[in-house]
């Protein structure tokens, strides 16, 4: 019997509001611009932790939208990092929080234009509101289920 590989499973939200999009100034990584994203907690979804972390991040409740993609990276020692990115949308109108806590920093909406005037954590957060912005695909939350469902 094989021993079972420890994965560690994250979610990231592009949360995207007309042609604006949702960053958070994160308290790590030198204090530089993200996506709303973090670790999925034991006992919850992938979608319930998507809500949670952008809820958490930023203050906006979300409704999610659709998968971006799924990524899977083994590492050299043994385990591996899988990564859901998420579309979704504000469920209302409420203002980003911009009032510092043990999560992040601040948050605010921003245009493709504006981020170039942001510190980024990675390059990846334009080219994600990129590809939403020119309309890349966006695959049914149904992919993802629990086991057992037909």
């Amino acid at each position: 019997m094989r021993d079972p590989i420890p994965t560690w499973y994250f979610v990231l939200v592009v949360v995207r509001r007309g042609d604006q999009f949702l960053v958070v100034q994160e308290r790590k990584h030198d204090q530089t611009w993200y996506l709303p994203a973090g670790r999925v907690e034991p006992g919850e979804t992938l979608a319930e932790a998507a809500v949670r972390e952008t809820r958490e991040e930023s203050g906006v409740e979300i409704e999610l939208e659709g998968l971006l993609a799924i990524d899977h990276t083994p590492s050299l020692w043994g385990g591996s990092r899988l990564r859901v990115i998420y579309l979704a949308r504000p469920k209302d109108d409420r203002p980003p929080k911009a009032v510092p806590d043990q999560h992040s920093l601040r948050a605010r909406w921003v245009n493709l234009e504006e981020l170039d005037g942001l510190p980024l954590r990675s390059d990846e957060v334009k080219v994600w509101f990129q590809w939403v912005a020119g309309g890349g695909p966006v695959h049914s939350l149904e992919l993802i289920r629990s086991e057992g469902l037909v």
